[in-house]
C-alpha cells in the first residue's frame, strides 16, 4: 500500500448511500486498511435495502466508521453538504467526496491526500490524461464528456474534469464556502463547488484516475440532473448564483 508522509492529516471520507448494501461492506473494509487518521462518514438516505443497518453494525466495533441517517432520498448535493458540516464541527483537516459503488477506486485516496499538501482542492480527474472511463455506454460517455467540455468553456474553470465527484478538500476551503447556499445536486453540485472554490482564490489540482462504472446496484444519474448542471453553469457565469 502506498503511504503519504507520516503526518497524515485527520481525514473524513464522506460516502453518500442509497441502496448500496452490495458495495458498502467491501468499501469500508478497504478504507479501514488505511492509516488510522482516515475516518469514514456514511450519509444514508433511508435505504430500503438495509444499507444503514449494515453500516450501523460497523460503527459498533469500528470507531473510525460513522453513520448519518436521513429520513429519505434528499439528494447527493445535500448529502455532501450535511457531511461537510459534520466534518467542520469536528477537527478534520481534509474531507473527501467519494461514491460507494467503487466507481471511485479507493487506491486513489492516498495519492489525492498527498496532493492536498500542495493544493486546496484535489480532484480525481477522468479527463486529465484522455478519457479514462470504463464500462459506460457510448451515449453516456459522450454526454458526460461534452457536458464537461461545455461547463469548462462557459465557466472558465482551469481544470479538465469539472463534473468529477471524487474530491479532497482542505478544511479551510469548506469553511470559506457558504454551504447553506449550495442548492444543486449531481453534476451541478460538483460544478458549483469547484467554481466557488476557484473564485475564492484557492488552489485547484487534479490527479488522474480511471473511473469504472458500478458493478453492483443501480446508477442514480438522470437526464434531469445533467440538464440542471447545464443551466447552472450559465447562472454561475452570469453571476446569478
Amino acid at each position: 500500500m502506498q503511504h503519504v508522509e507520516t503526518t497524515t492529516p485527520k481525514t473524513l471520507i464522506v460516502v453518500p448511500t442509497y441502496n448500496e448494501k452490495d458495495n458498502i461492506p467491501n468499501l469500508l473494509r478497504i478504507l479501514m486498511g488505511f492509516p488510522e487518521q482516515i475516518h469514514v462518514l456514511v450519509v444514508d438516505d433511508g435505504s430500503p435495502d438495509g444499507t444503514g443497518n449494515l453500516v450501523e453494525e460497523w460503527t459498533r466495533n469500528t470507531p473510525r466508521v460513522h453513520l448519518m441517517r436521513r429520513a429519505g432520498k434528499l439528494g447527493l448535493g445535500s448529502a455532501y453538504v450535511a457531511g461537510f458540516k459534520w466534518a467542520l464541527e469536528r477537527d478534520y483537516e481534509r474531507v473527501f467526496e467519494m461514491d460507494a459503488d467503487f466507481s471511485h477506486d479507493p487506491k486513489y485516496v492516498l495519492p489525492m491526500l498527498e496532493k492536498s499538501m500542495e493544493a486546496d482542492l484535489v480532484i480525481g480527474s477522468r479527463y486529465l490524461t484522455g478519457v479514462n472511463v470504463v464500462n459506460w455506454p457510448m451515449s453516456r460517455l459522450l454526454l458526460s464528456y461534452f457536458a464537461n467540455k461545455y461547463a469548462k468553456f462557459v465557466s472558465g474553470l482551469p481544470i479538465a474534469d469539472c463534473t468529477a465527484g471524487f474530491k479532497c478538500f482542505r478544511r479551510e476551503v469548506l469553511a470559506a464556502i457558504d454551504l447553506d447556499n449550495i442548492a444543486a445536486s449531481g453534476y451541478g453540485f460538483q460544478i458549483e463547488m469547484n467554481y466557488k472554490v476557484w473564485k475564492k482564490g484557492f488552489r485547484l489540482a487534479e490527479v488522474p484516475i480511471v473511473f469504472v462504472d458500478r458493478l453492483a446496484g443501480v446508477s442514480k444519474m438522470s437526464g434531469g440532473i445533467i440538464r440542471e448542471a447545464l443551466f447552472l453553469v450559465l447562472r454561475l457565469r452570469l453571476g446569478r448564483h
